[in-house]
């Protein structure tokens, strides 16, 4: 889901340094004028989408949110609020709110937005869409990529847990004899006070019991090379070069280059 591909480190810095790029960049307005192009300064479209939008979010959260929708869930919507045949405010409207009821029509395409029980037609909406299909709703990384997203969080979800158990290996005990009732509860009890807090706990395994290892350990797993792998993996899904997030100093000018050139300009476009 959404929100367990937000607790991978690498995706979540991968979102974050994409997002507030494109929210600190100001959208600026140009006319052509007498063969010449000009910029537009005063123009309240420009105050809306960089300042503020007469809604709740500034012009920063705002883009940042269309931005994060956009590339976990392929679709970033907003509401153009007119008055009189001005834009009055921008107010975005998280994709989760958002159904699309398209026509059966695989050639002349049409479809309606419902908001809230509301219909609203397509031209109400500023959308941007992630490989989208029909110019109604897109795919996000969280469908398309979900097979590695779901490994790298097992992953992460393993490690807290040897992180709890302090490395101690998870199996079963076997025993040559049949336990009573009372032997049973009193191991349980033992097993879960070694495992709870990673606390000094020992068990004592009588005459006729061993314990049985049933999984790997974290170094036969190779939790660290899976992890660097992944990471690199999640980096190319959102086209940013790894040493843009590693924080090791390696980036250098040619990086910054291609991250621009592969994950802003895309967006900025869209």
């Amino acid at each position: 889901t959404k929100e367990m591909a937000l607790n991978i480190p690498t995706l979540a810095g991968c979102l974050e340094l994409v997002s507030n790029t494109i929210a600190t960049l100001p959208i600026q307005l140009f006319k052509e004028e007498n063969g010449k192009v000009i910029q537009v300064l005063d123009d309240n479209r420009i105050k809306l989408l960089n300042d503020d939008t007469r809604d709740t979010l500034d012009g920063f959260q705002f883009k940042k949110a269309l931005v994060y929708d956009y590339l976990l869930m392929g679709n970033g919507y907003a509401y153009i609020n007119k008055e009189r045949g001005k834009v009055k405010s921008l107010h975005y409207v998280k994709e989760s709110d958002v159904s699309i009821n398209i026509n059966a029509d695989p050639i002349f395409k049409n479809y309606d937005i419902l908001v809230g029980g509301q219909t609203y037609y397509p031209h109400n909406f500023i959308k941007i869409l992630r490989n989208t299909k029909n110019g109604a709703d897109g795919v996000g990384i969280v469908e398309s990529n979900n097979k590695l997203l779901a490994a790298t969080y097992n992953a992460l979800i393993y490690e807290n847990i040897l992180s709890k158990t302090g490395g101690n290996k998870k199996g079963f005990i076997k025993s040559e004899n049949k336990l009573s009732d009372e032997a049973i509860e009193q191991l349980k009890a033992q097993w879960k006070k070694m495992y709870s807090g990673n606390s000094e706990n020992c068990i004592v395994l009588n005459k006729g019991l061993t314990f049985q290892e049933s999984g790997s350990t974290s170094t036969e797993m190779q939790l660290n090379e899976n992890k660097r792998a992944n990471s690199i993996e999640i980096c190319k899904i959102v086209n940013v070069p790894p040493s843009m997030i590693e924080g090791d100093g390696k980036a250098n000018e040619n990086d910054y280059e291609k991250y621009v050139k592969m994950a802003i300009l895309p967006i900025l476009r869209a």
